[in-house]
C-alpha cells in the first residue's frame, strides 16, 4: 500500500506544480529573479547581472532528481555514500557535456542542451556503475547495474520533465507559431496554446515569436515525462526493472526526435538533427544494455529509500548541490541590467 500512496501523492504534487507553472511561466515577470550590482558605471548607475528563474526551476529539478535516485537506489540498499559518488560522477560528466555538445551543434557559446547530456549519461552510466560495483566489491555486481540504471533514468526523466518549467520560463525550447501550422494542430491546441511575453525571451530575441500563439512542447514534454516518470516508479517498486528502465528511455527520447518536428528553436542543420540522431542511438544502446545487464528479481524496500533521504548527511548533500546547480544554471549569461537606488525620502 505504501508505494500505491507515494505514486499517489507525488501525482497530485507533479499535477499542481504543472498547473501553476504553465499558467505563469510565460509571463515577463517571471525570467530575471533578482539583479546584483557588480560594477558602478555612473553616477548613480550599475551595471548588474541577473539571477533567473531558469536557474531556480532547474535547481530544483535536479533536486528532485537527485532525491528520486537516492529513494529507489537507497531501496536497493545501495548505501548512501555510494550513491552520492555516483551521481556526482555521472552529473559531473553529463553537466560539462551539456554546453559543450550545445557548442559543437548549435555553434552557439552560451548555452546548454539537456539532450546532449543524456545522451552522454546513457551511454557512460552503466559502465559507470558496473566499475564502481566491482572495485567497491558487490556481489553479483552486474546484475545490480540495471536495477541502479533503472533508477537513474527514472532520475533524469523527473529531472527533465520539471526541468521544462525551466524552459517556459526563459522561453527556449520552444514551439511553432500556431499559424504556421496543420488546421489539425490549430483547432487541437487554439485554446491551450502559450503566449510569451518579456523582449528578453529567447523566443523573442532569436525567433520574433513574442506575443504570438505557439504550440506549447514544453508543456507537453513535461506532462508525458512527469507521468512517464511516475508509472516507471511505479513499475520499479514492484521489480519491474527491465520493463521501466526501456519504457523511460523509449518515450524520452522517442518523443525528443518527434517533438523537434513541432520546434520552432535552431535544432542544427540537416532534416534529422544531430540531437535527432543522438535519441536514436540511445534507444538502441538501451536495448543492448538489457542483454548484457539482464536485471534480477530485487524487491525494492521503498521505506529504506525514504528513510536513506531523511538523514541529516544527505539532506546537506542535496542543499549544497541545490545551491552550486542554481549558480551554474541561474547566472545569465545573455541578459543584462542597469541597477539604480534611491532614498525614499518620504520615509525619512
Amino acid at each position: 500500500m505504501i508505494n500505491e500512496l507515494f505514486i499517489i501523492v507525488l501525482t497530485v504534487l507533479c499535477t499542481l506544480y504543472l498547473r501553476w507553472g504553465f499558467r505563469v511561466l510565460p509571463l515577463e515577470g517571471w525570467q530575471i529573479l533578482a539583479s546584483l550590482p557588480v560594477r558602478k558605471i555612473g553616477p548613480d548607475t550599475w551595471d548588474g547581472i541577473n539571477l533567473t528563474y531558469y536557474g531556480l526551476l532547474s535547481a530544483t529539478a535536479y533536486l528532485v532528481s537527485i532525491a528520486s535516485m537516492i529513494i529507489l537506489m537507497g531501496s536497493l540498499g545501495v548505501p548512501d555514500v555510494h550513491i552520492a559518488f555516483l551521481a556526482m560522477t555521472i552529473l559531473a560528466i553529463c553537466l560539462p557535456a551539456s554546453p559543450i555538445i550545445a557548442r559543437l551543434v548549435e555553434k552557439k557559446p552560451f548555452t546548454l542542451t539537456v539532450g546532449g547530456a543524456s545522451f552522454v549519461g546513457i551511454l557512460l552510466a552503466p559502465w559507470i556503475i558496473w566499475g564502481a560495483y566491482t572495485i567497491l566489491k558487490y556481489k553479483d555486481a552486474k546484475f545490480l547495474v540495471m536495477p541502479s540504471l533503472t533508477a537513474m533514468v527514472i532520475a533524469y526523466t523527473f529531472g527533465e520533465g520539471l526541468g521544462r518549467l525551466a524552459c517556459i520560463s526563459f522561453g527556449c525550447c520552444y514551439g511553432k507559431s500556431l499559424d504556421d501550422c496543420s488546421p489539425f494542430l490549430q483547432n487541437l491546441f487554439k485554446n491551450h496554446c502559450f503566449v510569451f511575453t518579456g523582449k528578453t525571451k529567447k523566443i523573442a530575441y532569436a525567433s520574433g515569436l513574442d506575443g504570438k500563439k505557439v504550440l506549447p512542447v514544453q508543456a507537453l514534454t513535461a506532462s508525458l515525462f512527469l507521468f512517464t516518470a511516475l508509472f516507471c516508479t511505479y513499475l520499479f517498486l514492484k521489480a519491474c526493472h527491465t520493463a521501466a528502465f526501456l519504457i523511460g528511455v523509449i518515450i524520452t527520447q522517442g518523443w525528443r526526435v518527434f517533438s523537434e518536428t513541432l520546434r520552432a528553436d535552431y535544432r542544427g542543420e540537416g532534416k534529422l538533427s544531430t540531437y535527432q540522431i543522438m535519441a536514436l542511438v540511445s534507444i538502441v544502446t538501451a536495448i543492448f544494455l538489457t542483454y548484457f545487464f539482464p536485471a534480477p528479481d530485487v524487491f525494492p524496500d521503498l521505506r529504506a529509500g525514504l528513510a536513506l533521504l531523511w538523514n541529516p548527511g544527505m539532506i546537506f548533500f542535496l542543499i549544497f548541490w541545490w545551491i552550486g546547480t542554481f549558480l551554474y544554471t541561474g547566472l545569465s549569461r545573455v541578459t543584462g541590467s542597469r541597477v539604480t537606488f534611491h532614498v525614499h525620502t518620504q520615509r525619512i
